[in-house]
């Protein structure tokens, strides 16, 4: 007899769930009640802080030393085609935000969320979990270990500090499966029964509903763009490397995962015309390194939450964190949401040291509003890594083969 398969519900639901049970405690329950679902919040809250630098430190400084591989200029390229497009893909992420979103935001709507400013319940008792180390030093940390990793190891150094730092990595990815991704609609539904106490809910929901819909079309804009921008370089047809990318756009699309969906990206590779060793080289690294969909995503957000809040935001503050989370968040994939947990540590650099503590409430917002559109967000990652294979595909065949051959050759005579 086959066993039937469990049916399990899936985090996007279960964050949308949070959502709506938030606000129904906040709108029938009583204060005290709402108060016990805020502590406990709370709670996991100061539990997340704690383990965000480990996370950092574990996923950073793997992804980085995972990096090596023997193609030299063939790694140098990939990877600064991929920073070059997570940036881009920011920068205009912000353009458009800034400029579009404050039409969504009428005077009214943005005085009603400042008038509840101070109305946030009290929880009934808080702990005090110090993190082991601080972001900051995580970050550099997790570089130096990491690229020491991926130097030396097998030339200088043997395998014991890569296999502690692989167990390390492990563990941390366990307490984030275990605990952190099943406690986050708890987390979520604390802070929504709060502000829904406080009378923001309804006012910020009215504007974030059409930050949403602007989102998934800057996803697909930039989709198109990497496609031409592919098809232009490789002298191949856009409109059919986009239609060989749909098998790819839509498994992510169902996993959440750029991981999960490297088989079925590698068979899109083939068929753009990708050769083997160049397609099993550049779409599992891209899965690792380039997030543009997911800093269209986490920029846009940022941005609503700064217009909503009144916090000012700029380019002068916009680009310096995108350049850092377009290194960092080589620790997001392998996780639902991955790349907002790794985004939390450096909001400060958008909302400041006070309103960008990542377990304070705007950053639960920032969390709330990411993970809805994730799968949006993972399905132009993943596509984009076939857009730059194309690229690195044509580099390769035009350049470095070619030399490669022209070397032998004078060789050979």
């Amino acid at each position: 007899m086959e066993k039937k398969k469990k049916f399990k519900l899936g985090l996007f639901p279960k964050l949308i769930i949070g959502i709506i049970l938030g606000i129904l405690f906040g709108q029938f329950l009583p204060v005290w009640f709402c108060r016990i679902i805020i502590t406990a919040s709370n709670i996991f809250s100061t539990f997340l802080s704690f383990i965000i630098p480990l996370m950092i430190l574990a996923y950073v400084t793997m992804g980085i030393a995972n990096l090596k591989n023997g193609a030299g200029k063939l790694l140098l390229i990939t990877v600064v085609i991929a920073y070059v497009s997570t940036l881009i893909a920011g920068s205009a992420s912000y353009a458009v935000a800034f400029n579009l979103f404050p039409s969504f935001m009428s005077a009214d709507a943005l005085d009603q969320i400042a008038a509840t400013a101070g109305n946030s319940l009290e929880t009934y008792f808080s702990l005090e979990i110090p993190a082991p180390l601080d972001t900051l030093t995580a970050v550099v940390l997790a570089f130096v270990l990491g690229l020491c990793l991926s130097t030396l190891r097998g030339k200088t150094i043997g395998n014991s500090l890569y296999n502690g730092m692989s167990d390390f990595s492990g563990i941390i990815d366990q307490v984030l499966h275990s605990v952190i991704i099943p406690l986050l609609p708890l987390y979520i539904c604390g802070t929504f029964t709060n502000m829904t106490k406080s009378g923001q809910t309804f006012a910020i929901l009215g504007i974030l509903w059409k930050v949403f819909l602007v989102v998934i079309a800057m996803h697909l804009v930039c989709i198109f763009v990497q496609f031409l921008v592919a098809g232009a370089i490789s002298k191949k047809n856009p409109f059919v490397l986009m239609k060989n990318q749909i098998p790819g756009y839509v498994t992510a699309l169902g996993t959440q995962s750029s991981a999960a969906t490297i088989p079925v990206n590698l068979q899109c590779a083939e068929k753009d015309g990708v050769s083997e060793e160049i397609r099993n080289f550049v779409v599992p690294l891209c899965a690792n390194i380039h997030m543009a969909g997911s800093m269209i995503t986490i920029t846009a957000c940022a941005t609503a939450v700064c217009l909503m809040n009144q916090i000012p935001i700029s380019l002068a503050t916009v680009i310096p964190f995108i350049m850092t989370l377009g290194i960092a968040m080589v620790a997001s994939p392998g996780a639902p949401g991955g790349s907002i947990m790794t985004a939390l540590p450096f909001l400060y650099m958008v909302f400041g040291t006070e309103l960008g503590d990542p377990s304070g409430p705007i950053c639960a917002i920032m969390v709330a509003l990411y993970i809805t559109q994730d799968s949006f967000g993972t399905a132009c990652n993943v596509s984009g890594d076939n857009a730059i294979g194309v690229i690195v595909e044509t580099i390769y065949q035009k350049f470095i083969n070619k030399t490669a051959v022209g070397a032998k050759e004078v060789k050979a005579h």
